[in-house]
């Protein structure tokens, strides 16, 4: 099992399983939402993952053309995961977790818009914009 929650501590999260992936994103809208170069992600089943205090969100347009909702604490704002309502997957992010110690992306998505002194080690997997599939992409995360 993994737990983790928000900055202040007022959301709580547990997802069951210990065995997580992260890629690391690098488009315009995960930099403005970590208000750094890149957001880190984890992608989960929404059925292992439980939520428990005050969140809400809003929902946003994706490149894809699709939406997303971002769910946040109510206290203190702090992003805790995106999911689409009905949709078999969230993604947690990675910061939201209590241990990061093993949260090293293994593929970084939007390399085109990365930041010029963001290095990527060799071997791992890149994409310039996003996989074809994105949702098929993100359940390998899942099954690793």
């Amino acid at each position: 099992m993994r737990t983790g929650g928000c900055q202040c501590g007022a959301v709580r999260f547990t997802l069951a399983r210990d065995q997580v992936a992260a890629y690391a994103c690098h488009c315009s809208q995960c930099q403005k939402q970590s208000a750094s170069a890149f957001g880190l992600s984890v992608p989960v089943l929404q059925s292992e993952f439980q939520v428990e205090g005050p969140t809400s969100y809003w929902s946003r347009s994706t490149y894809s053309g699709g939406r997303t909702d971002c769910h946040f604490c109510t206290d203190c704002g702090s992003r805790v995961f995106h999911a689409r309502s009905g949709g078999e997957l969230a993604t947690v992010k990675g910061g939201a977790f209590d241990d990061v110690a093993d949260l090293e992306p293994r593929a970084h998505l939007w390399v085109s818009m990365k930041r010029p002194w963001v290095i990527i080690p060799d071997g791992v997997e890149r994409h310039d914009t996003q996989p074809p599939d994105l949702v098929a992409w993100r359940r390998s995360f899942v099954a690793t």
